[in-house]
């Protein structure tokens, strides 16, 4: 009778759904005592749950019994039949059913993956596309490298999986498919491989490669955590990719030769991505880097190269991986924190700390606080090192250290040597508002220098300073995030001043993956400690996570060339949080630019359907490579084949067909330059019509674009427009910042501007 006259109400007062008079009703998990069965029901715990939940409906229907979790079961009630059940003989507690998000390296959930399982997760196409690692190796045994449910390898994978120092060619699956290593160039500088200290093979003993390599396509796996914390489902961005490990990086180091043996193997055995989180600390010529001249083979084949922006931030034209053939990837931060904080004898307390430390809990009352500059046996001994506390001063109390988080663990250990029960590290490096978390083997926390001064004040001024160390697990729903990270390179291009780089941000910071069982989660040699998964920061973790987009990308739209991708991820990139505000920089505390972001932070669903796409191919890259006056043998050393530039043609660096501006102009002089870029979008949706809009931050700039609408008819239909920049002239490290945006009211099609003013010795 209920449905019928749902049916009824409806036809009277518009649409109402049985789920709206549902809506009453929720689940609820009833939790009994099972020592008090009465003696009526003997043994018979399931006639005694069944009678309870009649006792308050005779409609409800049980929907679980638990015999471990929990004694009880799970029922869907009303909330004056839960009032009720509260009150029945035996009945413990009765609690709702919240809905838990899946916490993975968190990242899938933050990009929206989740919101859309059914366009990437479980793609058929993308078990199709092989993401190509450039490494340290990987760690077979890790369950996110299980091939449960994966079909056959690919038909067109031409590659295999090589023997070795504690690595079988057996330990290959239909995850891993491929894995070598490449060592000529390392033991040709540092003799042969100790093999007491590392494997020659393709085996992982760093963890960087296992980790970047799970995070681009490591298979879900449930309970993943470190020591506890960012519990949950560990799952790659493309879960149902395959991988291939090209290990090219060895305790000392990456050698070019080896990088350049290991991207020409993958270009042969056929991947479709190739990921590299390693670099030069520098940008250089493009006929000079390595890494430039492997990618351009890479992308003639239409292969999509990934490549990290380096980890030299906050400092200008720091930014490495700057060739426009391939995809430059920067770090932000993920709404979710391990927090650490200080609290102080006077009451003060202190939560810019995080930490990953499990192990003995620091006693509940306050310890002596004492710094280690009064506690040194060196003059100036602030810094923690080995052999510097002096015992009898730090035994059994909590040390305040100067330092920065690169010898975080180091200092950690001093203490810990001493006799020290706790640590904090007070950060005095460059970009010493941001705040990493560390598996400190001892109490610790690090803080600010603002934070750390007002320390220092109490403990200089408090005859009797005492201090402790809350260690309050994983926090989610951080905000605001993303926010860019202090230490991920920074533009302008050295190189080339006209094509933005980095290209977009990626999460990069406290980033959960898979493993070696090599090293303990610190990688230093006396850690002992082995764990499945590992926290780690660095742009080195973002850029698989753009690899892992692009072959989602790449399986969704097997025909899109590695600009198309770029484009689709730049193009569709936010720069403002939810709320219109700018997205923020960790180091300034103020709005983030495009010479920090690229295009903004990756929106996989968006990408997925961008509207329109900025394409280029080899012949594209011939011109620009004219355009930037490269002489024949520059060229061929990219190219492969001897190119002469045309000097008929009138070759123009702003002519590339980039998705983003950078518009490097000279300062100083009268009067006002214009200079010309143009542009040619491939429409990659319906028929519509796109209407242009400027934003730019300050009117020193006029900008143009022409025609101000593009109208498209059928798929990749081309259309092309040009941008005038006029400009006044300013002072030398002058920036302003804007962006274009084309839309047909379905689609946003954005690209940033960056314009920087420079002397005749270049910018500082």
């Amino acid at each position: 009778m209920k449905f019928l006259l749902v049916l009824v109400v409806g036809l009277c007062f518009g649409h109402v759904s049985v789920a709206s008079v549902e809506v009453q009703k929720k689940t609820y998990m009833v939790h009994m005592a099972k020592s008090q069965i009465p003696p009526s029901f003997g043994d018979d715990h399931t006639q005694w749950y069944h009678s309870s939940l009649k006792s308050v409906s005779d409609s409800a229907e049980m929907h679980y019994m638990y015999n471990n979790v929990l004694h009880g079961y799970s029922a869907r009630l009303t909330l004056d039949e839960a009032q009720s059940m509260k009150k029945q003989p035996g009945v413990v507690a009765v609690l709702d059913d919240v809905k838990y998000e899946l916490h993975t390296t968190r990242t899938p959930e933050f990009l929206g993956l989740y919101e859309s399982a059914e366009l990437f997760p479980g793609s058929n196409a993308v078990s199709d596309i092989i993401v190509g690692m450039m490494d340290t190796g990987v760690w077979p045994e890790s369950k996110s490298f299980n091939d449960s449910g994966m079909g056959p390898v690919p038909r067109s994978w031409k590659g295999v999986c090589e023997n070795g120092t504690n690595f079988n060619s057996s330990d290959c699956n239909r995850k891993l498919i491929g894995a070598r290593y490449f060592s000529k160039g390392y033991e040709a500088a540092f003799g042969p491989i100790n093999q007491t200290q590392e494997s020659k093979s393709p085996r992982d003993d760093i963890g960087h490669g296992t980790h970047t390599t799970t995070t681009a396509a490591g298979s879900s796996v449930v309970g993943a955590n470190l020591f506890g914390y960012a519990s949950g489902t560990a799952r790659g961005m493309a879960s149902r990719a395959r991988v291939a490990m090209y290990k090219v990086c060895w305790l000392v180091g990456c050698f070019s030769s080896d990088i350049l043996a290991g991207m020409d193997t993958a270009i042969d055995e056929k991947v479709n991505v190739i990921s590299i989180s390693l670099g030069f600390p520098f940008a250089v010529s493009y006929n000079l880097d390595p890494i430039a001249i492997g990618a351009y083979a890479a992308m003639e084949q239409g292969i999509f190269v990934s490549c990290a922006a380096g980890n030299s931030g906050p400092f200008s034209f720091s930014v490495a991986n700057v060739a426009p053939w391939f995809t430059t990837v920067g770090a932000g931060t993920l709404d979710r924190d391990f927090p650490a904080d200080v609290s102080l004898g006077n009451g003060m307390k202190f939560s810019d700390g995080m930490s990953l430390y499990k192990g003995p809990s620091l006693p509940k009352k306050m310890l002596p606080l004492v710094y280690a500059g009064n506690a040194s046996k060196f003059p100036d001994g602030g810094f923690c090192s080995s052999g510097s506390l002096i015992p009898e001063k730090v035994r059994g109390k909590i040390v305040l250290c100067d330092g920065d988080f690169f010898d975080r663990i180091e200092e950690g250990v001093a203490v810990k040597e001493a006799g020290g029960l706790g640590m904090v590290l007070v950060n005095q490096f460059a970009d010493a508002t941001e705040v990493l978390a560390v598996a400190d083997l001892l109490p610790a926390t690090m803080v600010g220098p603002t934070s750390g001064a007002k320390i220092k004040s109490y403990l200089f001024s408090d005859p009797n300073p005492r201090a402790t160390i809350i260690f309050k697990g994983t926090e989610l729903g951080i905000q605001p995030s993303p926010v860019v990270a202090g230490f991920t390179s920074r533009g302008p291009n050295f190189v080339t001043p006209q094509v933005l780089k980095p290209d977009l941000l990626a999460p990069g910071v406290n980033i959960i993956a898979a493993w070696t069982g090599r090293v303990g989660p610190t990688e230093l040699a006396f850690d002992d400690r082995r764990v499945a998964f590992n926290i780690i920061s660095g742009t080195s973790m973002a850029t698989p996570h753009v690899s892992g987009l692009a072959a989602l990308l790449k399986g969704a739209h097997l025909q899109w060339s590695p600009a198309a991708i770029r484009s689709a991820l730049m193009t569709t990139a936010y720069t403002t949080y939810k709320n219109g505000q700018p997205l923020l920089d960790s180091i300034t505390e103020m709005p983030a630019t495009p010479f920090a972001y690229g295009a903004g932070h990756v929106d996989p669903l968006k990408a997925l359907d961008p509207g329109l796409i900025y394409d280029l191919n080899a012949s594209d890259y011939l011109s620009f490579l004219c355009a930037i006056n490269y002489t024949t043998s520059e060229i061929s050393v990219l190219t492969k084949r001897n190119f002469t530039c045309d000097p008929k043609v009138e070759y123009s660096v702003t002519n590339l067909n980039y998705p983003s501006f950078a518009v490097p102009l000279q300062s100083g002089g009268n009067g006002s330059t214009v200079v010309k870029y143009t542009r040619t979008v491939t429409n990659v949706g319906v028929g519509a019509t796109y209407n242009v809009s400027v934003n730019m931050k300050n009117e020193t700039v006029k900008v143009l674009v022409e025609p101000d609408s593009l109208s498209f008819s059928q798929l990749n239909e081309k259309q092309s427009y040009t941008v005038t920049f006029t400009a006044s002239s300013l002072p030398s490290n002058s920036f302003i910042y804007g962006s274009i945006t084309w839309s047909d009211g379905k689609h946003v099609v954005g690209s940033p501007i960056a314009i920087s003013w420079c002397g005749e010795a270049g910018c500082l």
